[in-house]
């Protein structure tokens, strides 16, 4: 196997981002991250047929003297509870995980939100190692350090920063990925070339085809230059204090759809996480240009090139705006001053926007139709 690519993280916690086909059978690799002898493998029921074991094999053939545990649930974002984080405080417990013992998160977004929380409360704070088995954690959630858990008024409301220790992302991963999630996993791509380079966004379009079909040169691209691009802002603002809440662009419209929806995507019913996104990055796109801030031209852009990815990118039905309204009220981003949205001068130069009118918002959300 070839060198992996990497993305140095830096700040007052620095972390490598490691990306190639076949990390997830290397065990040097994996296990460089690791300090101590207890390890607790947390994955779900999904992925952890397909790699847990591959993964600790791997780990006790670099390592043989580990203590391994496993913490496994069941798949879904309404599964990301305190309920469930209790129970991985027991398997850590149940582990005699010790100050120097790491969690591994191998998954998607839902496992490493809990157990990187896990990790960050267990003992004030244990190592986290990301093994991200999904794009959409592969060039976000794994990478920040952000954390937490979702209660019924709203997503990620109980949670901590808690960097990781070292993040590896298998693309090999991506090819047992549905194709459902690959596609949500691009709105997230799609996402760093509007808030900051319009070049990425016509690179997107280019390779559009070479990503939907898989294709390890062209994800290992994606994913190190999404990387890079969250990676600067983190080093900068790693508490999001400033420029890092431009990451969210999209994200207040979408965690109120998700919300709303009950976190319904994984079964089905509703969006997953990349698609609320997708259609919130229209919606802010559009708010934008009913604002005055930027052209409708390149809010069609948008569109279109996350159409082009098969991402909705319209209002779901029965979703009333004054209840979602309620929702964004709830939002972290919001403050004292109401809520704050991340809104664009157009492609590649996003800006935070506070003092926005409801009766704008509001129309934003009735006008967008169901695409």
């Amino acid at each position: 196997m070839s060198a992996p690519r990497t993305v140095e993280v830096g700040g007052a916690a620095p972390y490598t981002i490691a990306i190639a086909p076949g990390l997830l059978d290397d065990g040097h690799c994996l296990a460089a991250g690791i300090r101590g002898k207890h390890v607790l493998l947390a994955s779900d029921a999904n992925v952890a047929p397909l790699y847990a074991d591959g993964v600790e094999a791997a780990l006790r053939r670099a390592r043989p003297g580990l203590a391994i545990g496993r913490f496994v649930i069941p798949p879904g974002e309404h599964e990301k509870t305190l309920v469930r984080f209790g129970e991985a405080m027991g398997a850590l417990a149940a582990l005699g995980a010790t100050r120097d013992a790491t969690v591994i998160a191998l998954g998607g977004g839902v496992v490493g939100d809990l157990a990187g929380f896990a990790a960050a409360c267990w003992m004030r704070g244990i190592d986290v190692v990301q093994l991200p088995t999904t794009l959409l954690a592969m060039v976000d959630s794994s990478v920040g350090g952000k954390t937490a858990v979702d209660l019924p008024a709203g997503k990620n409301l109980v949670g901590a920063f808690h960097p990781p220790r070292a993040v590896v992302a298998d693309t090999r991963a991506l090819r047992t990925l549905p194709k459902r999630e690959l596609r949500a996993g691009l709105a997230e791509v799609v996402k760093y070339g509007a808030i900051f380079d319009a070049g990425f966004l016509d690179w997107l379009d280019a390779n559009a085809d070479a990503l939907l079909a898989r294709d390890d040169a062209a994800l290992a691209e994606a994913i190190a230059r999404s990387c890079e691009f969250k990676a600067d802002v983190v080093a900068r603002d790693p508490r999001e204090h400033g420029d890092r809440a431009l990451l969210n662009f999209g994200h207040t419209f979408g965690h109120a759809i998700e919300t709303e929806q009950g976190y319904a995507g994984t079964s089905g019913d509703g969006l997953n996480h990349g698609e609320a996104v997708a259609v919130g990055m229209v919606l802010a796109a559009r708010l934008s240009t009913a604002l005055g801030l930027a052209p409708m031209a390149d809010a069609v852009h948008l569109q279109a090139l996350l159409q082009r990815f098969g991402l909705p990118t319209g209002m779901p039905a029965g979703l009333a705006p004054e209840r979602l309204l309620a929702r964004m009220r709830l939002d972290k981003k919001a403050d004292a001053g109401g809520i704050r949205f991340v809104l664009w001068d157009g492609a590649g130069r996003a800006r935070l926007v506070t003092g926005v009118g409801d009766a704008e918002v509001l129309a934003t959300l009735a006008d967008t139709r169901s695409s």
